[in-house]
C-alpha cells in the first residue's frame, strides 16, 4: 500500500483527554478516533491490528475444537429475565424497546443467548461436549469510560461457551480454553499472568483472568514468586496474623474529643491500630444499611463484602452522615458495633478471635476499650473481608505476596448449571434421564488486547509492534520521490515484496524526510527499508523498530535480512 493514497491521519501532539500511553499513541498514530466518550472508530491501521489479533484468536479457538458462529447484538429481555440478570446486571446494560414496546438490550455478554441457541437442538449426551464462539461488538454503559479502548462503552470481544454433560467435562473444557488462551497471548508476545478472579455478575463456581502486566493497568494482581498463587485484588485472600489472648477485660468508655480517624486514635491512645476494630457503613438502594467490621490496621475489600451480602455493587453507596447519625445516634467517626439494631453487620472472622478491641462508642467524641465478640457485639461472620496489600502472606505456601498492575485481556468461567437450569437447557443421559447442561464461558477482549500490546511495546517515539500483530510488516521510506533512481529502486523493492506476499507500505508522500521518519517511528512498523542517496548503487538502509540501528546493505541481500527477522520473531511466512 502506498502512503500517498492511504488514510493515516497522524498527530504531533497527544490528545488532551488521553491519560495512558496506549490511548495517546493509538490516536496520534492515526489508528483510532473518539466519536463520543467511550466509543471509538478504528481507522485503517488500527483495524488491521484488530484483524491480526482476531486471526490469532480464531486459529487457536479452531485448534481447540471451538466452532465459530455469530449471534445478534440485540437480545430480547425475556432471556435475561429468565436468568435473573435483567435487573441484576445493572446500569451498565444498554436497554431499549421496539415500536411494539418489546424490551431488548444491546448485548454486554451472551451466556443467555447461546443457551437459547442450543437448548432446543441438544437432546442427547451423544451431542456433547460442544463449544461455540463468536467475535462481536459488545456494549456496556460504563459509568466512567477512560483509558481509550481499555474502558470503553463499545468494544470487540471474542466470547465462547462450552456445553458438557457434567462437572468433569466442564473442567476439561475449561482447561482446553485455558491452554488456547495461553497459546494466543504467547503468540502475541504479551507478558501476562493468570490469576484467580471474582465471578461477579457471571456467576458460577470458578474463574480465572489473564492479565497483561502494565503500570497503567486499572487493577492490581497479587502473586507469589515461590509458588503459582495469583489472584486479582477483588479475590486475593488475606492471611492476617494477630496476637491471641484469653483474657477478657471490662468495657471502658474513653473521651476522644474530635478524634475521627484511625491515625488520630493511635496517637491519642498510644495503641497500635491492629488492636482497633473499625466499621464501614453502606446503604443499599432499598434503604437497607449494611456494615462491615474489620481490624483497624487494614482496609475493606468492598467486593468481598458485597458478595457476602449478596448485593450488587452498583446498588450500594457509602452511608451519608445523616444515615450514620440516624443509625448510631452519633456523628461520623464514632460508629461502632455495639448496639447496632438497624443494620446487617458483617464481621471479619479474625475479629472473633481477637480480644479487648477499641471501637467507636456510637456517641459523639467517645470510643470504647476492651470490646469482645459475642460478649459485646454479634453479627454475620465472613472468613475474609480484607483488601490484600504488598507483603501479605501467601495463603498457599506462606511466603510474601507481591503486587503488580495489569489490564484484564481474557477471562474464563466455570458456570455450572446456572443458565441451563434457568433457561431449561437439558440433555438425556444413557439411561434416558434428563439432566441440566454444564456450561463454561470464555472471553478475550480483542480491542483491550490491542491497547495492552501498545502499553507493553512502545517508547518515547511511538509504538513498537510485535511482527505477528503489526498492521504492516515492512515500511519502505522513499527519501526523495523527485529523484528518479530512488523512486525506481523503492518501487522495485515494493513490488517484489508484495509479489512475495509480504505486507508492505511504501512511504511515497511528498513530505520532508523528517516527517516520514517521525511517522515511521510513531506507527511502529517492525522492519524498515530506507531508500536514499545510494539508490544508484542499489544500496539501502535496513533497520528494525526494536533497535532502530541502520545498516547499509545491498538490495540483493535485503530479502535474506527480512527472512531472518521473521525467523527471529517466530513468525512463519508462507
Amino acid at each position: 500500500m502506498k502512503l500517498s493514497k492511504y488514510y493515516m491521519p497522524t498527530l504531533r501532539e497527544d490528545p488532551q483527554d488521553a491519560e495512558i500511553a496506549s490511548h495517546k499513541l493509538l490516536v496520534r498514530a492515526g489508528m483510532i478516533r473518539k466519536n463520543v466518550s467511550g466509543i471509538y472508530t478504528y481507522l485503517p491501521l488500527g483495524y488491521r491490528v484488530i484483524r491480526k489479533i482476531e486471526q490469532i484468536v480464531r486459529q487457536e479457538m479452531e485448534n481447540s475444537g471451538s466452532i465459530e458462529c455469530l449471534l445478534s447484538a440485540v437480545q430480547p429481555a425475556e432471556i435475561w429475565q429468565a436468568s435473573g440478570r435483567w435487573d441484576t446486571f445493572g446500569p451498565e446494560m444498554f436497554k431499549l424497546h421496539d415500536r411494539n414496546e418489546r424490551n431488548f438490550c444491546l448485548g454486554p455478554t451472551h451466556e443467555e443467548y447461546f443457551t437459547t441457541v442450543i437448548k432446543d437442538n441438544i437432546r442427547s449426551y451423544k451431542q456433547l461436549p460442544l463449544n461455540l464462539y463468536q467475535i462481536q461488538t459488545k456494549y456496556r454503559d460504563e459509568k466512567r469510560p477512560r483509558f481509550g479502548v481499555i474502558r470503553a462503552r463499545e468494544f470487540i470481544m471474542k466470547d465462547a461457551y462450552s456445553f458438557d454433560t457434567g462437572v468433569e467435562g466442564m473442567e476439561e473444557s475449561y482447561m482446553e480454553m485455558w491452554r488456547a488462551y495461553e497459546r494466543s497471548f504467547d503468540r502475541m508476545k504479551i507478558d501476562y499472568k493468570i490469576v484467580e478472579g471474582d465471578s461477579g455478575a457471571m456467576g458460577g463456581r470458578k474463574s480465572h483472568e489473564f492479565i497483561a502486566l502494565a503500570e497503567s493497568g486499572e487493577g492490581e494482581i497479587f502473586y507469589c514468586t515461590k509458588c503459582d498463587y495469583a489472584a486479582t485484588d477483588e479475590k486475593a485472600a488475606v492471611d492476617y496474623k494477630f496476637e491471641e489472648t484469653d483474657e477478657l477485660k471490662e468495657l471502658e468508655e474513653i473521651h476522644t474529643p474530635d478524634i475521627k480517624t484511625i491515625e488520630q486514635l493511635e496517637e491519642f491512645l498510644k495503641i497500635d491500630a491492629s488492636h482497633f476494630a473499625k466499621i464501614i457503613i453502606f446503604k443499599h438502594i432499598s434503604g437497607e444499611i449494611i456494615a462491615a467490621l474489620i481490624p483497624g490496621d487494614r482496609e475493606l475489600n468492598e467486593i468481598k463484602l458485597f458478595n457476602a451480602a449478596k448485593v450488587n455493587s452498583f446498588d450500594m453507596e457509602s452511608a451519608s452522615e445523616e444515615d450514620i447519625f440516624k443509625l448510631t445516634g452519633a456523628k461520623a467517626g464514632f460508629s461502632g458495633p455495639i448496639g447496632l439494631k438497624d443494620a446487617k453487620l458483617y464481621i471479619d472472622e479474625r475479629l472473633t478471635k481477637m480480644k479487648n478491641l477499641v471501637v467507636g462508642a456510637n456517641k459523639d467524641d467517645m470510643h470504647i476499650k476492651n470490646t469482645n465478640y459475642k460478649r459485646d457485639f454479634d453479627g454475620i461472620i465472613v472468613k475474609d473481608l480484607l483488601q490484600a496489600r504488598e507483603g501479605d502472606i501467601c495463603p498457599k505456601c506462606g511466603n510474601e505476596t507481591h503486587i503488580e498492575r495489569g489490564i484484564e485481556i481474557g477471562n474464563i468461567f466455570q458456570l455450572g448449571t446456572k443458565y441451563a437450569e434457568s433457561l431449561h437447557a437439558s440433555y438425556l443421559d444413557k439411561d434416558g434421564k434428563e439432566n441440566p447442561i454444564y456450561m463454561g464461558s470464555y472471553g478475550i477482549g480483542v480491542s483491550r488486547t490491542l491497547a495492552a500490546i501498545v502499553e507493553q511495546f512502545h517508547d518515547e517515539n511511538g509504538i513498537i509492534w510485535p511482527l505477528i500483530v503489526a498492521p504492516y510488516q515492512i515500511i519502505i521510506t522513499l527519501i526523495n520521490k523527485k529523484d528518479e533512481q530512488q523512486t525506481r529502486l523503492a518501487t522495485e523493492i515494493y513490488e517484489e515484496l508484495k509479489a512475495k506476499g509480504y505486507e508492505v507500505l511504501l512511504d511515497d508522500r511528498d513530505e520532508r524526510a523528517g516527517v516520514k521518519f517521525n511517522d515511521r517511528d510513531l506507527i511502529g512498523i517492525p522492519l524498515r527499508v530506507t531508500v536514499g542517496k545510494k539508490a544508484s548503487e542499489n544500496i539501502v538502509e535496513f533497520s528494525k523498530r526494536t533497535d532502530m540501528k541502520n545498516e547499509e546493505i545491498e538490495k540483493s541481500i535485503l530479502f535474506d535480512y527480512i527472512n531472518e527477522a521473521f525467523l527471529e520473531n517466530e513468525v512463519i511466512f508462507l
